[in-house]
């Protein structure tokens, strides 16, 4: 007689996962705002919108970690990778000068290890935590044959709230406009692959991140990104804000862009703030060209602030009082909607 066949015979443990939402729970609780309606477990997310808004617009974005995560893998170190993807979703709405209001995270992996899934929501947690949000739920999607055991990805997505009347718009960038840049000490999640193909082919992870110093390469590779979000807002408060950029795939260039009209450009003046040094070590070790580090990585740039040049030093200064090295790095002119690099 044929035994009868079960889900878990295929690959999907349904009683490993609902381990993993019984040890998340308590992470996830941690994180709510007194808008958060709903509790863990149910089939959707309810948030009211705070108080205090008249016109209130919604704005919501989705992102993930890039082959960052297979950094983490290698370190068998999974409490940090959530950061980053929060960091992602979280800095994208912000530029619009929305409040993050709550987080939904997706796990994906070839077979639940409950104690690996315990770790991955630590790291949403946390990120919500910096952010200010709520992480009100997500999905544990277990996929065998798809991927093998070990695999997983991660992405996320993000709500917030703005008033109406507060959101900046690519006309608000005039000439004259400065652009302030907040410190990125690493890579954050753009660049993995090529990262990953310069610095890790056959080498190993324990090896020195540059000569010199204090951390490993695989350290500085793992190392969470900054969550730019609470500063933005104090900035959107305090100043006029005429745009936002958040320095992911595309680098400086590529989504300060995104933020002028074809009438204006931008100048940026690469001297002004620091460079960390992998940077340096990818460039030299690929080697890659300075246009194709300029195309990929932030170069230390996580985040871009437009405001009026009045305006500058009291942006520096919030950017300093919430821990963020900043700079003016650049300006806005008369143009056809590029981004220049100044030689100097």
């Amino acid at each position: 007689m044929t035994s009868e066949v079960t889900y878990s015979d295929a690959g999907v443990d349904i009683d490993l996962a609902d381990e993993a939402v019984r040890r998340l729970a308590r992470h996830v609780r941690s994180t709510f705002r007194p808008e958060v309606l709903s509790d863990v477990g149910g089939f959707g997310s309810l948030v009211a919108i705070p108080d205090g808004y008249t016109e209130p617009v919604l704005v919501a974005g989705n992102d993930g970690a890039g082959t960052k995560p297979l950094v983490a893998k290698a370190l068998d170190r999974y409490d940090t990778i959530g950061i980053d993807v929060v960091a992602m979703c979280v800095d994208d709405i912000v530029t619009s000068g929305a409040e993050p209001l709550f987080f939904l995270d997706q796990i994906t992996t070839g077979k639940v290890d409950p104690e690996r899934i315990e770790q991955l929501v630590m790291g949403f947690a946390e990120g919500c935590r910096q952010a200010g949000c709520a992480l009100t739920g997500g999905e544990i999607a277990e996929h065998p044959d798809l991927m093998g055991d070990d695999d997983f990805d991660l992405s996320g997505f993000a709500v917030g709230v703005v008033e109406h009347a507060d959101i900046p718009s690519k006309s608000s960038v005039c000439e004259g406009d400065v652009l302030i840049g907040l410190a990125s000490p690493g890579l954050r999640c753009n660049g993995y692959s090529l990262a990953r193909k310069v610095l890790l082919d056959g080498l190993p992870l324990d090896q020195p991140a540059w000569v010199g110093a204090e951390t490993s390469l695989g350290e500085e590779l793992l190392r969470p990104s900054v969550i730019y979000a609470p500063t933005v807002l104090e900035v959107f408060d305090e100043f006029e804000v005429h745009g936002a950029a958040h320095i992911t795939g595309g680098g400086l260039a590529g989504n300060l862009t995104r933020i002028i009209e074809s009438d204006v450009g931008i100048l940026l003046h690469p001297t002004r703030w620091r460079t960390p040094e992998i940077f340096d070590r990818i460039a030299a070790q690929g080697p890659v060209s300075e246009e194709e580090m300029q195309k990929v990585f932030n170069l230390g740039i996580g985040m871009v602030i437009v405001v009026p040049a009045d305006q500058s030093s009291g942006t520096i200064e919030i950017a300093a009082r919430n821990g963020h090295e900043a700079w003016e790095i650049g300006e806005v002119m008369m143009g056809d909607g590029e981004v220049q690099w100044a030689n100097e």
